[in-house]
């Protein structure tokens, strides 16, 4: 396969004639569609933004110190090592053509363009500021490992900063610590910090007492994990006051700089929240190949971007076109792992019945194995089915949940380890925090994209074969 500056369509791999499978995201729904066909007579492009598969929902134990990013992180190619009909290649997909069947992406100026037969879209989805992007700069979200590093820089770094000053004001700011949105990462990542400062931190310091630190959710709607139910949902609030975290409800953030946080409540009046800290965990806006997809295919998308698609997770007129995981709307799924796990198998299901010249299966059939939310240690809320659980067995059951769903047996082993270190003693081993963490993201911004091009070298142009380039003067 070539690459250059110019959109160069990728052969395929095996010239053989074999059906091209391409897959868009090495998340939950890409990564399983491909493991799904790994017996199936095609070849498998997976194009991903990062080379590693994330396992999103402990990204806060990466933020927090617990766990390293290379234990919820594999890479993509190590995982699918095994699979001989799965090329796996980095880039970020720029343009999908329906009607030529192609997709385009891009990654520091090199440029590919891949022909497919099928097409499995799962790119998932970014965090939303609800039109607010400006916040971004001091709010980092909570979506990927470079999200991760940057918090855990900002979140040590608050407590090293604040031990060297000398103003009360000053460290009182640098010890608050806001956390914008009360779904299921918000209250994980509040509580891991209230751990952090109440139990792990509480003889490091010498000026500073860690466990005067002030952690504080917020969220404008009026409940706390509001998706698990009034009765769950008020005991993760209880459980969130014992520890010591402030959770203010019907507050809406207004505005977001380097000092602080101003916030609107239900009452109209505007206040001010100094803190260093701000963390964003609200809102989730789907991948841009959405609106692309709608407007190519007349498929509706929504506010979030989502695309609808049919009950067997394709597009009107295009059943050679699979959208999966945070991408589609059906049905009012909730964007969640296992949406998207079982949307890929579905999806690659359906695909080796088209191949294979069979009837298509069913309709897509979501079955939910529950939700589960860690409070603190020893402490979470779970709901399966009518089931409802809290405290400790529910606890349980997020270990041994989230356990089964780590890929690969080494990330498993060294994942229980971590935890018995941060659960059962007060230690975390994962508190490296660098200045490069923190900062690196808004500098590459303020770089721009052409920047991070030119330090690889670039692409170069192919030299004509005639023209002779050793600056030689003829004998």
């Amino acid at each position: 396969m070539t690459t250059s500056p110019a959109r160069v369509p990728a052969g395929n791999a095996s010239d053989g004639g074999r059906p091209r499978v391409v897959i868009i995201g090495s998340g939950f729904g890409g990564l399983f569609a491909a493991k799904a066909l790994a017996k199936a007579p095609i070849d498998i492009t997976l194009i991903g933004k990062t080379s590693h598969h994330l396992f999103q929902p402990l990204l806060y134990q990466v933020a927090t110190g617990i766990l390293s990013e290379g234990e919820i992180a594999p890479a993509t190619r190590e995982v699918l090592r095994h699979q001989k009909n799965v090329a796996t290649v980095l880039g970020e997909v720029v343009d999908i053509d329906v009607a030529a069947r192609t997709v385009t992406s891009t990654i520091l100026g090199r440029t590919t363009v891949y022909p497919y037969d099928e097409l499995i879209v799962a790119a998932g989805a970014g965090q939303s500021y609800f039109g607010n992007d400006q916040f971004a700069e001091f709010a980092p979200g909570m979506k990927s490992i470079d999200d991760a590093l940057e918090l855990r820089g900002r979140i040590f770094g608050a407590f090293e900063l604040a031990e060297l000053a000398t103003d009360q004001a000053e460290i009182d700011r640098l010890l608050t610590f806001v956390v914008v949105g009360a779904g299921p990462t918000g209250v994980e990542m509040a509580g891991q910090i209230a751990e952090l400062a109440r139990r792990t931190l509480k003889r490091d310091f010498r000026r500073i007492n860690p466990g005067s630190a002030r952690i504080v959710l917020l969220d404008g709607a009026p409940a706390v994990l509001p998706s698990f139910g009034e009765k769950l949902g008020d005991r993760a609030r209880r459980q969130l006051n014992r520890i010591g975290v402030e959770v203010q409800l019907g507050a809406m953030v207004t505005n977001v700089d380097a000092d602080g946080i101003d916030v609107k409540d239900t009452d109209g009046q505007v206040r001010r929240i100094n803190a260093a800290t701000k963390i964003w965990a609200a809102g989730v806006q789907a991948s841009e190949l959405g609106r692309m997809l709608g407007e190519q295919t007349g498929a509706e998308v929504d506010r979030a971007g989502r695309i609808s698609v049919q009950p067997d997770l394709t597009l009107p007129g295009h059943p050679e076109i699979h959208v999966v995981g945070d991408m589609m709307a059906l049905n009012k799924l909730p964007g969640v792992a296992q949406v998207a796990i079982q949307g890929g198998r579905y999806a690659a299901e359906q695909i080796k019945r088209r191949l294979a010249g069979k009837q298509p299966k069913g309709e897509f059939q979501y079955f939910d194995k529950g939700s589960m939310a860690t409070i603190s240690r020893f402490s979470a809320v779970a709901e399966i089915g009518k089931l409802k659980f809290e405290g400790f067995i529910a606890w349980v059951l997020w270990l041994v949940v989230h356990v089964m769903y780590i890929v690969g047996f080494k990330s498993r082993t060294t994942t229980i380890f971590h935890w018995l270190i941060s659960f059962l003693g007060r230690g975390r081993s994962q508190r490296v925090a660098t200045q490069q963490q923190v900062y690196g993201r808004l500098a590459l911004e303020h770089l721009g994209p052409g920047w991070e091009a030119s330090k690889t070298g670039g692409p170069k142009d192919p030299v004509p074969e005639d023209e002779d380039v050793t600056n030689r003067e003829s004998a």
